[in-house]
């Protein structure tokens, strides 16, 4: 009996020690280093984590007077890609502006394709692709893990106005630096990718 009253208090004592032992490890790691300065923000980010959105945030701003390619679909509405990056974690960011030169509303109807994970994206890029014609290869958007399209989702656009737009894509190889931007209901256009 004795032996045993011994062995959990070793046991108690050594759970004891361990604990310490954890809280010391993680106040160690808490990264203050005692300064009284605020943390300083690069330049350009959000001063207030309420103004960020649970969708993926568009890359940064390239420059937009830049034009590879102009899509016209029906009823006036334009499409016009300013840029095709290749990023560095595998992916390649479309972006441009839609331009609503119609007389109505205008609510990207079909162009977030018939697939049926993407069909809940509502009026988005999602139905958008990338064909790698020489590597005979389509890539579809890229996706959140509940489905939605790591691209633009448009409100509705009144006669006469204009919305930027992003859409990220599974990057081709290196050695494709030409790839065909097809969006449901709209002609196709060839692009350059840049990076």
């Amino acid at each position: 009996m004795r032996a045993a009253m011994t062995r959990i208090r070793f046991k108690g004592a050594a759970v004891a020690a361990a604990s310490v032992a954890m809280a010391v490890v993680l106040t160690a790691c808490g990264g203050d280093d005692g300064s009284d300065e605020p943390e300083s923000k690069p330049q350009g980010s959000s001063s207030s984590s309420s103004d960020q959105k649970s969708e993926a945030p568009a890359p940064a701003e390239d420059d937009e007077s830049q034009v590879l390619a102009s899509i016209k679909g029906k009823d006036g509405v334009e499409a016009v890609i300013s840029s095709a990056k290749r990023e560095a974690g595998g992916f390649v960011t479309v972006k441009g502006r839609v331009k609503n030169g119609s007389d109505q509303i205008w609510a990207a109807v079909g162009w977030q394709g018939t697939e049926q994970e993407l069909v809940s994206n509502g009026a988005s890029m999602a139905g958008a692709t990338l064909v790698d014609q020489k590597g005979k290869k389509r890539y579809l958007i890229l996706r959140d893990t509940d489905g939605r399209c790591l691209c633009t989702k448009f409100e509705g656009l009144t006669p006469g106005a204009e919305a930027p737009f992003f859409a990220q894509f599974p990057a081709p190889p290196q050695s494709t630096t030409e790839v065909d931007f097809q969006i449901p209901t709209m002609p196709t256009a060839t692009i350059k990718i840049s990076g």
